[in-house]
């Protein structure tokens, strides 16, 4: 770290309070003052030129939006243009614009928004995040669908802006609560809409540039497109099952289950959507500590030896660097912004910053480790240096940390909701979860087809949502329980299966065809490709808020303080 970077981090933070902190050392003012007789020694022009060719050598990208790859199983790839950047992805990658995730037969992957809209990919498929900038309302993103198996479930409200899916030469807008699934298995495609509303537009040709064909869809109907000429399509009012219809339901519950932990403390800071708040209280408490704000800390930190930096992974990035994806379940947000801080006598805790949290992407700069007090002895681990040579596209090999190094004598109290702490010279005791809500809800639908899921290994075989509606997710378990849904890994997905079962009487397809701006329907039966089949695995997602309102924001390079807080 540079002197520039390490003095930007004491006034983002402010000075700690003094209280019970005798004996302790202030890194930073020693840093501070060594650095000072530098410049009088060697002048200010030298000093800001090293700092500005090292901050040069990792990337000064510019301001961007990132999105969290919020769960990885199997082999997953993770690209950027014609840059490999990991060959295994891993969970809690800032995803930016152009990264596109491809998955092997036995990769699934997750990506979360900041407003909980979610997309999830399948085996074998592959999905590239076109365009993703802008924050809040005026954000845009789009999205690409490549070959595979996708589902989108998109929250609309307008919090995270507009978000269209392309597939072949089809454009699919939402609005309001979504949920729909397209399939790239057999091009130009199908879509399932299984709640909500989407505003199709299909290309007849790549080559004409306005849309050829529109139509709308909702909830509990579906398109299969014409190979031969997709703006011939057939629209059924019913939705085949998809073998990882239930993978999908799967992972809804967990990150439902996970979010019923909610403390309410992102609320304080302005921050209510992105779910990556609730993996902290799924996994951690927050506490309101006078004169220093909201204090996370994650269940980990109870043992003498856990380090926030010691398990993850650096990852090259063209535009930023390195940039740390953390290993822990929760490790998405605290790392971002905010700052990591040593209470004596209570350890680790984290604190996201005034107002909320301010990642480092939307600085344009990433700086490394958030520290800001260590306990003495404290090594942050070092940013690797950038590659040496011409990239020429080549994978940069992720570098991994696993170290557990205990640096204090002393037992630190345990991390529950019953058990009162002092930190930073206060007693308090953990904020307690709010009333369970219902987070998730969509419609039913009906099923032309029931399936055997191959190689489920759980009690069920349906490969479908349950025949029962399920109006919403709610949560009966007690507060500050922990739940670990079971995991199994599933088979390859074999090729599309065909399925001539004929439609109930009750859903006749509508065949639809495009001529001269007209369109026309007959009942007619059809049948259906399913595009993938296989098992599923569920992990836990999300869960929990986050807090407090104190502390000053700013993501990437914290610096570090050796002594620790009291």
């Amino acid at each position: 770290m540079s002197y520039l970077t390490w003095a930007a981090d004491e006034r983002r933070w402010g000075s700690p309070q003094d209280t019970g902190r005798r004996g302790t050392v202030n890194l930073l003012g020693n840093r501070k003052a060594i650095a000072g007789l530098a410049l009088l020694a060697l002048g200010v022009v030298s000093l800001v030129s090293v700092a500005s060719a090292q901050e040069a050598q990792q990337g000064t990208g510019q301001p961007a939006r990132a999105v969290r790859l919020s769960f990885v199983d199997g082999q997953v790839k993770l690209a950027q243009g014609n840059q490999v950047l990991a060959d295994q992805a891993v969970i809690n990658t800032p995803l930016l614009e152009g990264m596109q995730l491809t998955t092997a037969d036995n990769g699934k992957a997750e990506i979360q928004f900041e407003d909980s809209s979610v997309v999830r990919i399948a085996p074998d498929s592959s999905l590239t995040l076109q365009v993703l900038r802008g924050a809040g309302t005026s954000a845009d993103a789009e999205l690409t669908l490549n070959s595979g198996l996708c589902y989108f479930e998109f929250q609309g409200g307008g919090q995270a802006g507009q978000m269209s899916v392309h597939f072949g030469s089809s454009v699919a807008t939402t609005s309001g609560f979504t949920v729909l699934r397209i399939a790239m298995d057999t091009p130009p495609g199908s879509l399932a809409v299984f709640s909500g509303n989407v505003h199709l537009q299909i290309i007849a040709s790549p080559t004409v540039n306005a849309a050829a064909v529109a139509t709308d869809l909702h909830g509990g109907e579906s398109i299969t497109l014409n190979p031969a000429d997709p703006s011939q399509y057939n629209v059924a009012e019913s939705i085949e099952p998809n073998s990882w219809d239930a993978w999908n339901s799967d992972r809804d519950q967990a990150l439902t289950a996970e979010a019923a932990a909610q403390s309410g403390a992102p609320e304080n800071l302005g921050e209510t959507q992105n779910p990556a708040w609730n993996d902290l209280d799924a996994n951690g408490n927050w506490y309101d500590v006078p004169g220093q704000g909201y204090v996370w800390s994650p269940y980990e930190a109870a043992n003498a030896d856990f380090d926030p930096y010691g398990n993850g992974e650096w990852m090259w990035t063209p535009a930023y660097g390195y940039v740390w994806a953390s290993g822990y379940s929760w490790g998405y947000m605290p790392f971002q912004c905010g700052a990591w801080n040593f209470y004596n006598g209570f350890g680790w805790g984290w604190a996201p910053g005034m107002g909320g949290c301010r990642p480092w992407w939307g600085l344009g700069f990433y700086g490394g480790p958030n520290i800001g007090y260590a306990p003495i002895g404290y090594r942050p681990i070092p940013r690797p240096l950038p590659p040496h040579g011409p990239i020429s596209h080549r994978p940069i090999p992720m570098i991994a940390v696993n170290r557990h190094t205990a640096l204090v004598n002393t037992s630190l109290p345990a991390r529950d909701k019953n058990t009162q702490v002092t930190i930073a010279g206060s007693t308090v005791q953990a904020l307690r979860p709010l009333p369970s809500r219902p987070v998730y809800s969509h419609e039913t639908f009906t099923s032309e087809t029931a399936r055997t899921r191959p190689g489920n290994t759980g009690a069920g075989t349906s490969a479908g949502p349950p025949a029962t509606p399920r109006s919403s997710y709610t949560s009966s378990r007690p507060a500050g329980e922990i739940v670990t849904p079971p995991s199994y890994t599933p088979p390859p997905r074999p090729a599309p299966e065909s399925h001539s079962t004929p439609a109930p009487s009750y859903s006749p397809p509508r065949s639809y065809s495009s001529n001269s701006g007209s369109s026309h329907w007959s009942s007619s039966s059809s049948s259906h490709s399913s595009g993938s089949s296989g098992g599923s695995s569920h992990s836990s997602g999300g869960g929990g808020s986050s807090g407090g309102s104190h502390s000053s924001g700013g993501g990437g390079g914290g610096g570090s303080h050796s002594g620790g807080h009291r």
